[in-house]
C-alpha cells in the first residue's frame, strides 16, 4: 500500500479561511524541497503553495513512499501508485512536474488540476513566474484555470461599450 504523508502548516488563527482568498494553490514535483526537479510519478515530496499576485505562502508538504524509478516503464500490475498522489493533491489548481505521462496527466486533469511541465528549476523561480502572472494580464489558458476554479472574476467582453 502507499503511503502519503502530509506535513500541513497549521495558522494559529482558527478563524482564517483555508487558503488565501483569490489565491491559486499550486502543488511543485520535488525530490529535495528545494527545486522542481521531478517527474510526476517519481516526485518523492510536492511542496504545496498559494500564490496570489503579492506572493505566496507555504501550505504543505506531501510526502510519497511509493515511487516509480523513471526508466519509462509503465508498471503492468500491482498497486496503482499514481491515484493516491493524485487523490492527496486534490484542491491544488496547478501542477508543475519536469515530466507527466500521458495515463499520469489524464487522472491529474480528471481532478481539476492544470499539470505544466517546466525544466528543472528554484522552487523561488516557478512560484516567482507564477505570481507575476497574476499580477498582470494571465495567459488564456491560466485564466480559464482561474474561472473553472471560481477564482476570476467575469470573463472579459470582447464587444465594444461604446454602442
Amino acid at each position: 500500500m502507499s503511503a502519503i504523508r502530509k506535513l500541513r502548516i497549521i495558522d494559529q488563527d482558527e478563524t482564517a479561511p483555508a487558503g488565501s482568498a483569490g489565491a491559486v494553490r499550486v502543488a511543485i514535483a520535488t525530490q529535495d524541497r528545494k527545486g522542481l526537479n521531478a517527474h510526476f510519478g517519481s516526485a518523492r515530496c510536492f511542496t504545496v503553495y498559494d500564490v496570489t499576485a503579492q506572493g505566496w505562502t507555504h501550505v504543505e508538504t506531501i510526502t510519497c513512499d511509493d515511487v516509480s524509478d523513471e526508466q519509462g516503464k509503465h508498471q503492468t500490475d500491482g498497486e496503482d501508485r499514481i491515484t493516491p498522489k493524485v487523490d492527496a493533491l486534490k484542491g491544488c489548481h496547478l501542477l508543475f512536474c519536469v515530466a507527466i505521462g500521458g495515463p499520469s496527466a489524464a487522472k491529474v486533469v480528471a481532478a481539476k488540476i492544470h499539470p505544466i511541465k517546466m525544466p528543472a528549476q528554484p522552487i523561488d523561480a516557478v512560484l516567482e513566474r507564477t505570481r507575476v502572472m497574476l499580477e498582470g494580464a494571465p495567459p488564456p489558458w491560466l485564466r480559464k484555470v482561474l474561472a473553472n476554479a471560481g477564482l476570476a472574476g467575469d470573463k472579459p467582453s470582447f464587444v465594444d461599450d461604446d454602442e
